[in-house]
């Protein structure tokens, strides 16, 4: 009987209920927020209160990504190493590469 397990084999992962749950959640925040700078720029606000929603809605999308990458690397990199799969190495280093320009 093969274990069942989360990870990133074939660049798709079987996230927990409450990961999913908390994840979209946080998107569904993150949008909200980029419709109402939306609605903000169509009413012609001030800028400094529009640059402000949007470092609201910067601060939103890095907090997604910490969560996002901690669960990565907790789950599929974790489990990958174990597995012997090195190459899981280079890959969150290119993906950290990426988030970091």
């Amino acid at each position: 009987m093969e274990e069942k397990r989360e990870c990133c084999c074939h660049k798709t992962k079987e996230r927990s209920d409450e990961e999913y749950k908390s994840l979209i959640n946080r998107l569904n925040r993150i949008e909200g927020q980029i419709r109402g700078i939306r609605g903000m720029v169509e009413k012609s606000a001030y800028c400094p209160d529009i640059l402000i929603q949007v470092a609201a809605a910067n601060a939103a999308l890095n907090s997604f990504t910490k969560e996002l990458l901690a669960n990565h690397i907790k789950t599929c990199v974790a489990q990958d190493i174990r597995d012997g799969k090195d190459e899981t190495i280079d890959e969150l280093v290119s993906t950290l590469q990426k988030l970091m320009k």
